[in-house]
């Protein structure tokens, strides 16, 4: 994959506080809740709503922000296409673990059901 460093650095130094109201509004305008996407962020991070909103007032950028999670042993499983990458061939391990947060809040907008966005069956 044509990754430039500089794509990966931008990604890195974006705080997770100004991409966050972006995924809350995709998931709103599908008709999904707040609640569920916690749920999936809760899911990938280990993040419950009270360190969520921690990192949102320190406007921890997404390499802060993963460097705290804990990231679930199941999170290889979310694979495909997001923002024109495919998540397997992504080389830099922290624009991938965006992405996964990106893919799912993505398959949440779809109205995919939870259990299967969660990777339970």
């Amino acid at each position: 994959m044509n990754n430039t460093n500089n794509h990966d650095e931008r990604i890195a130094k974006m705080t997770f506080a100004s991409v966050y109201p972006h995924y809350v509004a995709k998931a709103e305008k599908k008709g999904r809740t707040k609640e569920e996407l916690h749920q999936v962020i809760e899911w990938l991070t280990g993040f419950d709503e009270q360190k969520l909103q921690e990192i949102i007032e320190k406007k921890l950028t997404f390499e802060q922000f993963f460097q705290q999670a804990t990231l679930n042993p199941n999170a290889h499983l979310v694979t495909g296409v997001i923002c024109g990458y495919r998540i397997e061939e992504i080389e830099n391990p922290l624009t991938k673990q965006v992405r996964y947060l990106d893919k799912l809040v993505d398959e949440l907008a779809k109205g995919r059901k939870m259990e299967k966005i969660l990777r339970m069956a």
